[in-house]
C-alpha cells in the first residue's frame, strides 16, 4: 500500500536491479488477482507466470495473427506503446513516464515524446486537408458549381 491509500507494485528492475515503487491501475490489480492463488506461483515467489522475452514475443505474434493486426508486435513494441498511448497521450507527465520505464535519463524518454510530435503533426496535416476539401464543397454548393 503506498502513502496514498493505493496498491503500489515494489519490486527491483532487472537490468540495474534498482528498487522501483509503480502505483497500479486497475487492469493490472485484475491480473494479479487472477493468479493470487496459483499453488506454482506462490510456492516460486511470483506474481505472475515467469516467461521468456522470446516466448512472450511468440504470444504476442499469435495474438497480433487472432485479431487481425498486421504489425509484428513485441515486448519492445507493447513497452512502447504503453509509454505513448497509454501514458504520454493520457497527460502523464514525461517525467513519470521515464520513470515508470526504468530510464536513467530523460532524453531516452523524450524519444517517444518525439513520436508523438510526429504523429500530431501528420494528423494535423491530414485535418487541415480535409478541412479544405469541406470548405471546398461548401463554396462550390454556394455558387452552384
Amino acid at each position: 500500500m503506498g502513502l496514498d491509500g493505493e496498491k503500489w507494485l515494489a519490486t527491483n528492475r532487472q537490468k540495474t536491479d534498482e528498487a522501483v515503487r509503480l502505483p497500479l491501475l486497475p487492469k493490472a490489480l485484475e491480473l494479479i488477482e487472477k493468479y493470487r492463488y496459483h499453488p506454482e506461483y506462490i510456492k516460486a515467489g511470483k506474481i505472475f507466470p515467469s516467461i521468456t522475452n522470446q516466448r512472450l514475443n511468440i504470444y504476442l505474434k499469435e495474438l497480433a495473427d487472432l485479431s487481425g493486426v498486421e504489425k509484428r508486435l513485441t515486448f519492445h513494441i507493447a513497452r512502447h506503446t504503453f509509454a505513448t498511448t497509454v501514458t504520454l497521450t493520457n497527460g502523464v507527465p514525461i517525467e513519470s513516464v521515464s520513470k515508470m520505464l526504468g530510464h536513467s535519463s530523460i532524453r531516452t524518454t523524450q524519444i517517444y515524446a518525439r513520436v508523438l510530435q510526429d504523429k500530431l503533426s501528420e494528423d494535423m496535416k491530414n485535418l487541415k486537408e480535409r478541412l479544405g476539401q469541406k470548405q471546398m464543397e461548401i463554396s462550390h454548393r454556394k455558387t452552384g458549381t
